[in-house]
């Protein structure tokens, strides 16, 4: 079968397009047809090297968190799957991913896919709506009432994160460039501040319940925009190479987040976009042996919007 791997830490050149021999399912597992996966930043970090201690992977390793797929082959004592499912998780980070033509993925991480929207767009909800998640509703505890400012509202984890707290009533105020001010409204915030232009935490008015922050910021910049969270109120930040202030004086909780794979909160978000209650946006299509150039853009700061990744006759 086709897939891509680096043998070796490095720049995105050192990703292969090659053939590689097709993997069986263990007890446990399933052998899926992948369909799509995604390009995560994270990925670029694994590639480039910066995640062996957190995230120590084996080499050759094939990337490709996200996947969307079809169950192709199951292994011992998997039941609930029959073979042809369509299905979507989050696979493990340390073990091989879904930029291949099958992947294998723990049965127990997997979950239905929508019905309603394309199997390969299926790809782009996994780990970024989980995060979204987490992040809203085990971490911050959103409730309705509250007010919540999004830093970084106009990427691929601000955009379930704008919809999803919308949804449950809370007052939002997201962080978006002009060209993404619009996109960012339609997704349901109430408020847009040009972070291009403009001091947030000066543009913040009333105090904020909860701060999530999506994107990097430098410290200062950090501490000024948790000071503006309301005494008791909590920072979670997806940038876990740079701690998330909190002020035990005030009582103002600080999470550094971890995204997990949890199938059965998948299941909910599944769920909501077959609704048509949340919205997966896709910004780029593309196959499997152009992977190299995506993290290639990634690295140079050019690439936007949500990758997703074909496999081979997707």
């Amino acid at each position: 079968m086709k897939a891509v791997r680096f043998h070796e830490f490095g720049d995105p050149q050192v990703l292969r397009y090659e053939d590689v021999d097709a993997p069986a399912p263990g007890a446990g597992e399933v052998l899926l047809r992948v369909a799509a996966t995604t390009f995560n930043s994270v990925e670029g970090n694994i590639r480039a090297g910066y995640m062996q201690g957190p995230i120590p992977v084996a080499l050759p390793h094939t990337p490709g968190i996200d996947v969307a797929g079809t169950v192709d082959a199951l292994g011992e004592g998997v039941t609930g799957w029959a073979v042809g499912d369509r299905v979507i998780g989050f696979l493990p980070m340390v073990g091989d991913g879904a930029a291949a033509e099958l992947a294998l993925a723990p049965a127990q991480d997997l979950t239905a896919a929508p019905r309603s929207i394309p199997l390969t767009d299926a790809a782009a909800l996994p780990l970024v709506g989980l995060t979204a998640w987490q992040a809203l509703f085990e971490h911050a505890k959103l409730e309705t009432g509250q007010r919540i400012l999004v830093n970084g509202a106009s990427g691929a984890v601000g955009g379930y994160a704008v919809q999803l707290a919308h949804q449950v009533g809370a007052h939002v105020i997201a962080t978006a460039d002009p060209d993404h001010r619009q996109h960012v409204l339609d997704l349901g915030a109430d408020e847009v501040v040009d972070h291009t232009s403009t001091d947030v935490a000066a543009a913040v008015g009333e105090p904020v319940d909860v701060l999530l922050n999506l994107a990097p910021v430098d410290p200062d910049t950090f501490t000024a925009l948790a000071a503006r969270v309301a005494d008791g109120g909590v920072v979670v930040s997806t940038t876990v190479w740079m701690p998330a202030p909190g002020d035990e004086d005030r009582g103002v909780r600080a999470v550094d987040l971890y995204v997990r794979s949890d199938a059965d909160q998948l299941a909910g978000l599944v769920a909501r976009v077959d609704r048509g209650d949340l919205r997966v946006d896709v910004a780029h299509r593309v196959p499997l042996q152009e992977l190299v150039d995506v993290h290639a853009q990634a690295a140079a700061g050019t690439l936007s919007g949500k990758v997703v990744v074909l496999a081979p006759d997707a």
